[in-house]
């Protein structure tokens, strides 16, 4: 099998890991099903040795990532319109609009922000995440709106990737929950898994990985809780499995939201286009300069006057 794309890892010392554990978190634009592929199909060495996924460790290996050619076909470029905040020769921030999918993926294979990225970016996005997932370093839910960061070259997506999993990089949603917060700020540590029967939704369970969201409530009103979320790690639908968790759901969240805002009716009622769920605010060190970088994004319209109604 001829490769595609060759990626190398050295691995940090530190306490030991279990080599699919690391993949997960040192390759962020690969799934965890994609990564067990890789290594059962002996696609991943150590040491330049083939290993199972659950070979601790140490520090100091050198990990050989071989991904093959025979991947789907290149995702086309697409001239969607896109909200740009920033960009230089290495990275690009920008503001995800509510509706659209992060990146193709089964049954999706346009209208993504990938589509729109190869169009807007003239394809100069890193390949460390594949042919669907160029430059994506972290995600959004389709219906979740705000801050993203891509990288237009490997050695970016590495060092920002890296600070997502070290906690460098600040990530801070605004969230309307439904109900009331018993407390004005806390933390959520619980940790975050497949749900053991729905294998499409995120539950608390027990063999979850770990997940610490801190909230802070911004405002009260009799039947809803602007609340800033900050993520100290980030799990899929993470703040949304734990709003839901406390009582309070985030509102027009069809999935975790069993309470009166959680249908398509209560989100056309209230005039929304997804879930009340913002990436607002996004921070982090330049992969090559070494300067802080921070960035603020307005709240989409359908969010922004939902909150003026109440």
């Amino acid at each position: 099998m001829t490769e595609k794309q060759r990626i190398e890892l050295q691995v940090e010392p530190g306490p030991p890991v279990r080599l699919d554990v690391y993949l997960c978190h040192h390759l962020p634009g690969f799934s965890r099903s994609r990564i067990q592929k890789l290594i059962e199909a002996g696609l991943v060495t150590v040491s330049a040795r083939a290993a199972k996924a659950s070979r601790q460790l140490g520090g100091g290996e050198l990990l050989v990532i071989s991904v093959p050619a025979d991947e789907p076909p290149e995702v086309a470029a697409q001239d969607i319109p896109l909200e740009i905040i920033f960009q230089d020769d290495y990275l690009a921030v920008l503001n995800k609009p509510t509706g659209m999918v992060t990146h193709p993926g089964a049954g999706v294979s346009s209208g993504t922000l990938v589509n729109a990225l190869l169009h807007h970016l003239g394809g100069r996005l890193s390949g460390i995440s594949g042919v669907l997932r160029p430059g994506i370093v972290h995600r959004l839910d389709k219906d979740t709106s705000g801050l993203l960061v891509v990288a237009k070259e490997d050695r970016a997506h590495r060092h920002l990737a890296e600070q997502i999993r070290a906690k460098t990089a600040r990530r801070v949603y605004l969230a309307l929950v439904e109900g009331s917060l018993p407390r004005d700020k806390g933390t959520i540590d619980k940790p975050v898994g497949r749900h053991p029967t729905r294998r499409k939704e995120m539950a608390i369970v027990p063999t979850g990985r770990h997940a610490v969201t801190h909230y802070e409530v911004v405002r009260r009103w009799p039947a809803y809780t602007l609340v800033k979320a900050a993520l100290e790690t980030g799990r899929t639908h993470q703040i949304r499995v734990h709003m839901a968790d406390l009582g309070c759901p985030v509102v027009g969240d069809i999935v975790y939201n069993r309470k009166r805002t959680g249908s398509p009716g209560a989100r056309a009622r209230l005039g929304l286009k997804g879930h009340a769920l913002h990436a607002a605010y996004l921070s982090f060190t330049h992969p090559v300069t070494g300067s802080l970088l921070e960035f603020e994004a307005r709240l989409p319209e359908d969010l922004q006057k939902l909150l003026e109604s109440l």
